[in-house]
């Protein structure tokens, strides 16, 4: 099936399509960073990342044999004998030690006349430590709230102003006992004169 093999086709053939990346890759090879369209830029990093990776095979090689067959392979697809050299040469030792990722792209915006968006590509040089990843916080979520149970609940110790208002609340109930104590002592006198003022029947 040929799902997704349409990516930067450049809008020519195939044919120059492939003339188009393998100049380029042998502009980058040889000044290690061009100017292009952003496009053209995202078609030339996987191109030139092989090739890079031939260049870094033959390196680690230790046979001629297969060093020739990785230099043979680079010149049929870049097309220029000088640039290949040049990176089987001088910049093959910058890429012995990185696992991937050997270049890099910067957007530049759009240029006057098409309005095309340009980029930088470079090769990244062997003493390029990268970005430094910053660590994102992480959000707490907020802790939902319980509600309060009302049974077991503790109750609440008295103080000094609940037990002053305890005591002038208080007041007034000990007056109304002893006013009543007062009127029922007055209704035992009344009674005991009415007694003794009553004749007796004979």
């Amino acid at each position: 099936m040929r799902h997704r093999k349409h990516k930067f086709q450049l809008g020519v053939k195939r044919e120059h399509r492939t003339a188009i990346v393998s100049s380029l890759a042998a502009a980058l090879f040889t000044h290690g960073r061009i100017q292009t369209t952003l496009t053209k830029a995202k078609a030339l990093r996987p191109f030139a990342e092989k090739i890079i990776t031939y260049a870094k095979k033959a390196a680690l090689s230790d046979e001629a044999i297969t060093k020739l067959h990785y230099r043979r392979l680079a010149i049929a697809r870049v097309r220029d004998g000088d640039a290949v050299k040049k990176l089987f040469t001088e910049r093959a030792s910058e890429f012995l030690k990185r696992p991937g990722g050997y270049t890099r792209i910067y957007k530049l915006g759009t240029r006057i006349g098409d309005a095309a968006e340009t980029a930088l590509i470079e090769l990244i040089p062997a003493n390029d430590e990268g970005y430094k990843k910053t660590k994102k916080p992480l959000r707490k979520t907020p802790a939902k709230k319980k509600a309060p149970k009302t049974n077991s609940a503790p109750k609440p110790t008295p103080t000094a102003e609940t037990a002053a208002v305890a005591e002038t609340t208080s007041a007034p109930t000990e007056t109304a006992s002893a006013a009543t104590e007062t009127a029922s002592a007055v209704t035992e006198t009344t009674s005991a004169a009415t007694e003794t003022t009553t004749p007796t029947a004979t």
